[in-house]
Formats: C-alpha cells, sequence, structure tokens
C-alpha cells in the first residue's frame, strides 16, 4: 500500500503592536489568511486571542503528497507570517500521517 500523505500544522502567535482596535486587527487578518490560502493552500483559523486587539494566534494546516513537499509549504508559510508588518512570535508545527 502506498503513502496516504501528510498533513501539517502551524501554530503562531502574532503581534500587532500598531494596532488600535479588533476591527484594525481583524482587516489585518483576513489579508494574511487569504494569502496563505492562496500561495500555500493552507485552511487557517484564529483560534485564540479573539478579543484582544493586538495579539492573535493562527493555525494553519496544509496537505501533501511527499514529507519534503509539506516541509517546504511549512517553511513558506513561516516565511510568508516572519515577512510581514506584525511581530511573528511562538510558532509551533507538527506533521502526522496515516501510515503506521
Amino acid at each position: 500500500m502506498g503513502t496516504t500523505g501528510y498533513v501539517g500544522i502551524l501554530s503562531a502567535e502574532l503581534h500587532f503592536p500598531e494596532n488600535g482596535s479588533l476591527k484594525g486587527k481583524r482587516k489585518e487578518l483576513l489579508s494574511v489568511k487569504a494569502q496563505l490560502q492562496r500561495r500555500f493552500g493552507a485552511a487557517v483559523a484564529e483560534v485564540d486571542h479573539h478579543e484582544l486587539w493586538q495579539r492573535s494566534r493562527l493555525t494553519l494546516s496544509c496537505v501533501a503528497r511527499g514529507h519534503r513537499e509539506l516541509e517546504e509549504l511549512l517553511d513558506g508559510a513561516e516565511r510568508y507570517l516572519a515577512g510581514q508588518a506584525f511581530e511573528l512570535g511562538l510558532v509551533e508545527r507538527e506533521i502526522v500521517t496515516l501510515d503506521s
């Protein structure tokens, strides 16, 4: 039986020091989420700090056939996040496969 593919999960703390409202944060997050979806085929959700103006925690997942391909997607997503106007905090990642 062949491989079942790989799922990568990346979770990142974001800090928006210049932001002064929830509306401003949401606007910025909408753009970031859309870019992650478009560039890396990622499913993205804000999973924590919904009520805070200057903080967010995004979790994204990507699926790929090969482990290396998935690592490249996650590396690219992390580089994209690191290059934005906000500050990138703690980033965690995990790769999962159904292969035993």
